[in-house]
């Protein structure tokens, strides 16, 4: 594309299994020539974009989604603080993550996590990548929280559902938003899960409509309800994602051209 384009950054969005969708778009991103100069993820976001950030390719993290089984990522323990100790998502997460730091990602990552006690939103720029992604994917309620730095910490998609001003804080002009929370008032509650779930979704619904306002280019790839736990549906689940990619290519397209514009007339000014 030149040099004479925007700093690109994508802001992945929290989802839980419906996260495999940012695979796909990446996927299409990559088959389009289109950089991603800037990467922040909240909970699943955190997890494929850190995954990305080490170097996994498109193809690479795709192999991985389709042979995930729940029982190599979930340890369950008599509930105190959440029924998943976490400790074998960290591990395979480590061992994907190469054992790396977060400062030595490419592109640059920003992973967000939430603190349980004050409430406050964490970015974690720097450290173990499995830590901090650990703290980000930790659903309140189902996973034991992770503590880094002498804080709680819990899902980031508690505060911040898709991190588009965290991108835009790490330098990006233009900013594709990927939104993977789907929200339905006909679903069956049959376990706690559900209630879990479905009270994560009902937050987002407000949290997400200001990001869309605030973002270039919003993507939403999860047009039919998937449970953010079902983790069978992973191939259909990043086809949803290049295809809700490729109808917003020339939105995306679009707003680069405008950004090459508006800089032409900044730089005649």
């Amino acid at each position: 594309m030149g040099e004479n384009r925007p700093k690109i950054g994508l802001a992945l969005g929290s989802g839980g299994a419906r996260g495999f969708a940012h695979i796909g778009v990446l996927k299409v991103l990559e088959e389009e020539n289109i950089p991603v100069d800037f990467i922040a993820g909240s909970s699943m976001g955190a997890l494929v974009g850190a995954l990305y950030g080490v170097g996994q390719s498109p193809a690479h993290l795709e192999k991985f989604a389709t042979l995930f089984r729940r029982k190599y990522f979930i340890d369950f323990i008599v509930p105190k603080l959440g029924f998943v100790a976490g400790l074998k998502a960290k591990e395979v997460i480590r061992m994907l993550a190469k054992d790396k730091k977060i400062e030595q990602l490419n592109p640059p990552v920003a992973i967000v996590a939430t603190d349980i006690k004050n409430g406050e939103r964490v970015i974690l720029r720097e450290g173990d990548v499995a830590t901090a992604v650990r703290a980000s994917i930790s659903i309140p309620g189902i996973f034991v929280p992770e503590k880094i730095g002498g804080r709680l910490l819990v899902d980031g998609g508690v505060i911040d559902r898709v991190p588009v001003s965290v991108v835009k804080e790490m330098g990006a002009d233009v900013t594709i938003a990927v939104d993977v929370s789907y929200f339905r008032t006909d679903i069956e509650m049959n376990t706690v899960y559900d209630i879990i779930m479905q009270s994560m979704d009902i937050m987002a619904r407000e949290l997400v409509r200001v990001q869309e306002i605030d973002s270039s280019v919003m993507i939403r790839p999860i047009v039919e309800h998937s449970s953010s736990l079902d983790f069978t549906e992973v191939e259909n689940l990043i086809r949803r994602g290049e295809d809700a990619t490729r109808d917003k290519l020339s939105d995306i397209k679009r707003s680069i051209e405008n950004w090459k514009e508006n800089k032409n007339d900044r730089d005649e000014d």
